[in-house]
């Protein structure tokens, strides 16, 4: 199972323990962050599209640590 969502005018893949770098996040590490800007969400053959968000869908993730780029 895996879902596309957007966040800082970028989108991501993510999936169900998968690690993930986003720009600027707001949130101390530890802290639990929702996105709900849900745009597709596929479960094996089943894949469910937004149009252009799947209302009442959300992605929650913990944050793992800060860091800059080069």
């Amino acid at each position: 199972m895996y879902a596309v969502i957007a966040t800082g005018g970028k989108q991501y893949r993510v999936e169900q323990g998968g690690v993930l770098r986003i720009e600027k996040l707001e949130a101390e590490p530890g802290a639990t962050v929702e996105f709900d800007q849900v745009l597709l969400v596929a479960d094996g053959d089943k894949i469910t599209v937004g149009k252009p968000l799947l209302k009442g869908s959300k992605v929650s993730a913990t944050v793992e640590s800060h860091g800059k780029g080069d």
